[in-house]
């Protein structure tokens, strides 16, 4: 059972209920941070875009709205994913629909680079899921249900292409939870 912040009342990490692994995984504290920061900064530049308007004596309600929209805005392109995994599936939801693949049933997963690298998991059943790397790099539990759905899959040689993707993601994983150890024992 996942240890407890006695102090907040919350989990302090994302482990699974039951000792066989079979219970989800979040990351949920890790989200919870983000949203603060997502709330934070939308009210920052709501704040600081009225106090320019009123200060400048050029406040009208209509550039209120327009100063609202766009922290609204802002703060809907930083809302945090929420990522979990139970059983064989791995569920993202985001601020307005969430999405849901079967890890046992990938067919591909690919590594999408751009400003901001995603991994995008499909299976056989249509579903798609597009997750941040990072998250799974740290969260381990949840990679740990990912890549048993995927090897599951990838032996029913139903995993077309991603092979090299997944091994990648892996041996990334397994460095950082190693730097991780040795960085908790000293050793670093």
């Amino acid at each position: 059972m996942g240890r407890r912040d006695d102090a907040h009342g919350g989990r302090l990490d994302a482990r699974a209920e039951d000792p066989d692994g079979t219970g989800e995984a979040t990351n949920d504290l890790e989200r919870v941070r983000d949203l603060r920061h997502a709330v934070l900064c939308a009210g920052v530049l709501l704040a600081f875009l009225l106090l320019l308007d009123w200060g400048s004596g050029l406040i009208t309600p209509w550039r209120a709205v327009l100063w609202c929209a766009l922290a609204g805005l802002l703060y809907a392109v930083l809302y945090p994913q929420r990522v979990s995994a139970a059983g064989n599936w791995l569920t993202t939801r985001g601020l307005v629909r969430g999405h849901r693949v079967r890890t046992d049933l990938l067919v591909s997963v690919r590594c999408l680079d751009g400003v901001s690298q995603r991994l995008l998991l499909r299976d056989r059943l249509g579903g798609r899921v597009e997750i941040d790397p990072e998250v799974l790099v740290r969260h381990p539990q949840l990679w740990l249900r990912l890549e048993r759905g995927a090897q599951k899959a990838a032996d029913d040689g139903m995993l077309l292409c991603g092979v090299t993707a997944l091994r990648r993601l892996s041996e990334r994983v397994d460095r950082e939870t190693a730097r991780a150890v040795f960085r908790i024992s000293g050793l670093e």
